[in-house]
């Protein structure tokens, strides 16, 4: 994996109930909402000021804010 290809966002939540999930992913666009396809749903989650290290990598935080269901 190149250095362009690393992630660079933390996603972290989910719905009340389940555990929560963690998932390191490549956001082209840091200050975009970002959809996660899950099979019969996307996850929805938005950026907030937040920032952590992975090992020596910077990743923005970002919160689930909710979840849409794919009609059928």
């Amino acid at each position: 994996m190149t250095s362009t290809e690393r992630f660079n966002a933390l996603l972290r939540g989910g719905p009340k109930g389940l555990s929560p999930r963690t998932e390191y992913r490549r956001v082209e666009d840091l200050t975009e909402k970002v959809k996660v396809f899950q099979g019969n749903y996307y996850d929805h989650y938005e950026p907030t000021a937040e920032s952590e290290l992975h090992g020596d990598h910077p990743c923005r935080v970002y919160v689930w804010i909710g979840r849409t269901y794919v009609a059928e």
